[in-house]
């Protein structure tokens, strides 16, 4: 379903640095009615310099919290799940307590927040949940196992709303990014697309109606592999 930001109520996720402050940036743009933007300090939030933007405090990993937002914005109308941890380590030689964190925030924090606005998108009859999954959610690279995974379940888990979610008018997109330049990809030594324009093209696929949207040249590619044959990109990743 084709989703356009404009007038619309935006509530997005970790919005203090990277790809959330981009978005929020790039939807000012767009002109939207009101953009909610979380953050776990709403102190570490950039001054957006736009009165329409409403910071907010959540932790997405604090269900109840979660919850409490909600009720406070009960007039979102696009989710957008942005929040996200990365450790590196490989998931046989990193810490448990490692591999849990990237798990508890990257899919159990993300469904906290779905599982949150999901009613409220309901009760308006229609609506979007946007949640930014990662290239590396559709096959693995070793040295970060524990995000592959955590990533990897959150795929499912939007494939899993989206079967539940579209029937009642409710958009569902993934969106799988590559190598972004922000703080969390510091240490990958690759080539990375600005913020801005991942949020851009985010926006683009929005607007197209494209479920799975790939909004960097790297993830592009490799979603074009990954369509073609799954088990190829995994080869791929493991050359890495």
């Amino acid at each position: 379903m084709k989703t356009t930001l404009e007038n619309k109520v935006i509530l997005i996720t970790g919005t203090n640095r990277g790809i959330g402050r981009a978005l929020v940036e790039v939807a000012l743009r767009h002109n939207p009615k009101k953009i909610y933007a979380t953050a776990r300090k709403v102190s570490d939030l950039p001054d957006f310099g736009d009165s329409r933007v409403v910071p907010m405090t959540l932790d997405i990993t604090d269900a109840a919290q979660a919850q409490k937002v909600a009720e406070m914005s009960g007039d979102v109308q696009i989710a957008i799940n942005n929040a996200g941890a990365l450790a590196f380590g490989s998931v046989l030689g990193d810490t448990v307590q490692s591999l849990e964190s990237d798990m508890r925030v990257n899919y159990f924090g993300t469904l906290n927040v779905a599982r949150a606005f999901a009613p409220i998108l309901l009760a308006q009859g229609g609506g979007a949940i946007a949640s930014v999954s990662s290239i590396v959610g559709l096959a693995s690279m070793a040295g970060i196992g524990g995000y592959c995974a955590s990533k990897a379940a959150l795929h499912s888990a939007i494939q899993a709303m989206r079967a539940e979610l579209k029937p009642k008018n409710i958009a569902v997109f993934g969106i799988y990014p590559g190598p972004i330049d922000t703080d969390m990809a510091k240490e990958m030594q690759m080539d990375k697309t600005s913020p801005i324009t991942t949020a851009e093209n985010i926006y683009a696929g929005f607007a197209a109606g494209t479920e799975e949207i790939f909004p960097d040249p790297m993830s592009t590619q490799m979603g074009a592999i990954y369509a073609r044959n799954p088990k190829e990109l995994e080869q791929t990743f493991a050359s890495f």
